[in-house]
């Protein structure tokens, strides 16, 4: 059956690609000007990306903002829009002094006190951020190049938080534009980075469009992740918009677009052709995450979160939103299996070795013993991006068996980052349940992570809190050797499973689709799609 609805799938869209899809060219685009156009996995409705941590946001903020520090393509942090720094003897005072050549958009130059501005309001909204600056003492302004972190103890993420890719990203903003409340979302959108936002074309829901910085000054060194040079060879970067995934592969089949972002896997046979790339820039993967809102009944119970935990099903999930097994896989470790840290020798793993049927009817159990009243419970349901999509459906169905009144709240992946926010109870325009995934890289650290936070209404979205969870964290960064931060690690999980800080739902690898006649040089960058150094060939 399925092999049956592929084929008629790819027959179709073939017959479609023939005519296109009718995407109109870009008006403002000159004859001769090298564009390339993207369709990425969901829309741009927020343009803060301090304000929330949606991947949608933080490709934007790539765009147009800079970083201090970046990781390149082995994941080691380089400088960036630092020239020089050093470390005081008792690796408690970083000095950074700022590279020759930076400006911003409007032609001011960077300074230090953007710097300072910039960390501060990184650092509120961020996990690992708070995490430092509960061991900062300082951060003077020294003058208009340099300024120092002072710390009260030494801390040896300090230079990897500055440099991730996870969101938030620590990107640099104008001094004035980052006195912004960590909490409302900036009004201006001028950055330092390779390429400006052009706000006049920018249209929710159809179009982002991006010219080249031509007054931005990349560094000597080869591009490398999101270190080294930055050189913008494109004069336009559009995204269009397109919700319907056979809409996006008609496009690409037909030339109207040089690069689909995130195509379905059971779309991918569709591409067999010369003239079109598949890669896998992300060699981590992703991992899904079902977030439970710790703050309202039922989930401020632990018992109805423990039913949530054994009614959720990875392996349903997976089948469903990539269906495909050679691209995904099912992990009992809160902490990326793949990586250092995925250690699956806990009680997560070992729940997952238990057959449904003796988890649905512990579920059960356990949902009446923390006297769930039957009261509706709010999904947010994104319908507009198809992991979201299907993995919610999954998740209600898997609720629903075990007992849950499941209501959802069905809208676009811009509505969700808008809602998931709210700390008021669901009937006051809060929820109980959403769905979202972050970068294996990223979710290998429970520092570097922003999710990994368990320090209550200051975590992220479900907000849970747990003393142990928070010491354990820093029992992690302070581990000398990987081993002994595995060990802590192992720790960690078992704790996180007893509490349920939030329910995994699994990982997968996630293909790109490209027109290599059209673009090359794109980078594998992980959480971000960098633009930089990419060629137009065609």
């Amino acid at each position: 059956m399925l092999q049956r609805r592929r084929t008629l799938l790819q027959a179709g869209l073939a017959s479609a690609a023939v005519v296109g899809t009718g995407i109109p060219k870009f008006v403002g685009a000159q004859s001769g000007q090298k564009v390339a156009r993207m369709v990425p996995h969901g829309d741009l409705r927020v343009l803060d990306p301090i304000w929330t941590t949606a991947n949608m946001t933080a490709y934007h903020g790539a765009m147009i903002y800079d970083t201090l520090f970046g990781i390149d393509a082995n994941f080691n942090p380089q400088p960036q829009m630092v020239g020089r720094w050093e470390v005081s003897n008792d690796r408690k005072t970083y000095t950074f002094e700022l590279r020759p050549g930076l400006k911003w958009h409007d032609g001011t130059p960077v300074t230090a006190r953007d710097c300072v501005a910039s960390i501060r309001r990184w650092q509120a909204k961020d996990g690992g951020g708070q995490h430092l600056f509960q061991r900062v003492a300082d951060l003077p302004v020294v003058d208009d190049k340099t300024f120092r972190i002072v710390l009260k103890e030494p801390y040896g993420l300090l230079i990897d938080l500055l440099a991730k890719t996870a969101t938030p990203v620590c990107f640099i903003m104008k001094a004035e534009i980052a006195a912004t409340d960590p909490n409302t979302q900036i009004k201006q959108h001028i950055g330092s980075g390779p390429f400006r936002f052009i706000e006049a074309d920018y249209r929710p829901g159809s179009r982002v469009v991006y010219e080249r910085n031509r007054d931005y000054v990349p560094r000597s060194e080869p591009a490398s992740g999101i270190a080294g040079g930055k050189r913008a060879l494109l004069d336009r970067v559009i995204w269009d918009i397109m919700p319907d995934a056979q809409t996006a592969a008609n496009a690409l089949l037909a030339g109207e677009i040089d690069m689909f972002e995130q195509p379905p896997i059971e779309l991918l046979p569709m591409f067999n052709q010369p003239n079109i790339k598949i890669e896998v820039f992300n060699k981590l993967g992703n991992v899904g995450y079902v977030r439970l809102n710790h703050l309202h009944a039922p989930f401020n119970n632990v018992l109805a979160r423990r039913a949530a935990q054994l009614a959720i099903n990875q392996e349903d999930i997976q089948r469903a939103a990539i269906g495909n097994a050679q691209y995904y896989r099912t992990c009992g470790s809160h902490f990326t299996c793949g990586s250092s840290m995925g250690v699956e020798d806990g009680d997560e793993a070992l729940m997952m070795r238990t057959p449904m049927p003796e988890r649905q009817a512990r579920a059960r159990e356990l949902l009446k013993q923390s006297g769930y009243d039957g009261k509706p419970i709010t999904l947010l349901h994104a319908t507009d991006i198809h992991i979201m999509n299907q993995t919610i459906l999954v998740v209600a169905q898997n609720l629903r068996q075990v007992g849950f009144n499941v209501q959802l709240a069905s809208s676009d992946w811009g509505g969700v980052v808008a809602r998931r926010s709210n700390q008021h109870p669901p009937d006051q325009g809060g929820w109980n349940v959403f769905f979202t995934w972050g970068g294996g890289n990223a979710t290998s650290s429970p520092i570097l992570l922003t999710g990994h936070a368990a320090n209550g209404r200051k975590a992220w979205f479900g907000w849970p809190e747990n003393a142990q969870h928070e010491q354990l964290r820093n029992d992690w960064a302070a581990a000398p050797t990987v081993e002994a931060r595995r060990e802590v690690t192992r720790r960690m999980n078992r704790n996180m499973h007893e509490y349920v800080h939030d329910v995994k739902t699994g990982q997968w690898i996630q293909p790109t689709a490209y027109r290599s006649d059209r673009i090359r040089n794109v980078l594998p960058v992980p959480e971000v799609v960098p633009w930089w150094n990419v060629e137009r060939v065609g």
